[in-house]
């Protein structure tokens, strides 16, 4: 990655931290500072998506604004960290999607939702969308089944491609090496499930001010494991159908209906709490510059969620086919979109947190001892 304004502030407020190290307790960001003399930018890359933006370093530095150091840390990083979005995305020319990212996804998503509808009544009958359709395969009488998996493949298979290649590039540039071993592989998992930093040294993140919170982790465990379930769902709905020979719609009390319906709930609940987090925390530690693809992502896994809960809901109205095209327009576009927006700081961060356990494990370093 090439140097710019953003590298340059990152490298020289990580210079200051290294010397200072106040906070090498808050997170795994300050012990893999010390680890480094000098930071490369591979390294400054690796480091911001590390960063898991508690906060906790912003209000505890003593060089923080309106001090001439101007330590903000968690801006900085959260700024490179767009950067880094942008750098390893794949195709390379759609790396401008990343550019007014909430504009691009708000008309991904109008374009996706126009799509299914036209396709809906060219491909049938307009009437289609109005008529109650009941009993198994209903779904597939609004939208014909090969359209309806031909998409999904297509659009899920690509934004994988894109995510895995773009994973591969990080990994290669940030110095993650070859083998990590299971240890490593282990420790990662387990921080990734547990959100383990996201409660910076253990008493939680700096949501609106210098008071501690548990709100964002509770959020985005809720938004996380709701959107695990969501897949859950879907791919026993497809053992059910393609391998058994079980067809939907199911049973409120299935197993695809019951992951589906606390997949979503927990989904609006986390989506929704962050949305709010983000309007009412404090400005000042934020890359404005990057909030639009924030709010996107999460309006759009929002619309995901609660159309897919109305579609349940209403399933044997006359609405059922409106709001089967609605859905699916949202879910196409979403997976369309998933490696240009947002949602690529999971696979980053990821990958961040597998290089963080494989380079303490070598160095022999203790872990950063928080309460999660």
């Amino acid at each position: 990655m090439q140097s710019s304004n953003t590298t340059d502030e990152a490298r020289r407020l990580l210079e200051i931290c290294n010397a200072c190290r106040y906070c090498e307790g808050f997170c795994a960001v300050f012990p893999a500072i010390e680890l480094r003399r000098s930071f490369t930018n591979g390294d400054l890359n690796y480091l911001a998506n590390l960063c898991h933006n508690c906060r906790g370093c912003y209000y505890a530095c003593q060089y923080a604004p309106p001090h001439e150091f101007a330590i903000n840390l968690p801006k900085t990083l959260a700024e490179l960290r767009g950067e880094t979005y942008v750098e390893y995305a794949w195709p390379k020319p759609f790396a401008v999607f990343f550019k007014k990212n909430g504009t691009v996804v708000s008309i991904a998503t109008a374009l996706g939702i126009a799509a299914v509808f036209l396709l809906t009544a060219g491909l049938q009958s307009p009437q289609i969308l109005k008529d109650v359709h009941t009993g198994p395969g209903a779904f597939y009488k609004v939208i014909p089944e090969g359209a309806m998996i031909g998409v999904a493949l297509g659009t899920t298979g690509f934004a994988i491609l894109a995510m895995v290649i773009g994973a591969i590039r990080f990994w290669r540039d940030t110095g993650g090496g070859k083998a990590t071993g299971l240890h490593a592989l282990a420790t990662a998992a387990r921080d990734v499930l547990t959100l383990r930093y996201l409660g910076g040294a253990g008493d939680g993140c700096n949501n609106r001010d210098e008071q501690f919170s548990q709100t964002r982790r509770v959020y985005h465990h809720a938004l996380f494991y709701g959107f695990t379930l969501c897949m859950g769902s879907t791919t026993v709905a497809a053992i059910y159908d393609h391998i058994l020979g079980w067809p939907a719609p199911y049973a409120f009390l299935s197993v695809p209906v019951l992951l589906g319906t606390f997949g979503g709930i927990g989904m609006m609940i986390g989506t929704a709490g962050l949305y709010w987090l983000k309007l009412v925390g404090d400005q000042t530690p934020t890359a404005r510059k990057w909030m639009g693809s924030d709010y996107a992502l999460l309006m759009q896994l929002f619309l995901a969620a609660a159309t897919g809960l109305a579609l349940l809901v209403f399933r044997s109205s006359s609405a059922m086919g409106a709001l089967l095209a609605l859905h699916l327009g949202i879910i196409f576009s979403f997976f369309a979109m998933m490696p240009y927006s947002k949602f690529v700081h999971g696979v980053y961060r990821s990958a961040a947190l597998l290089r963080y356990a494989h380079e303490r494990r070598n160095s022999g370093q203790p872990e950063v001892a928080t309460h999660s």
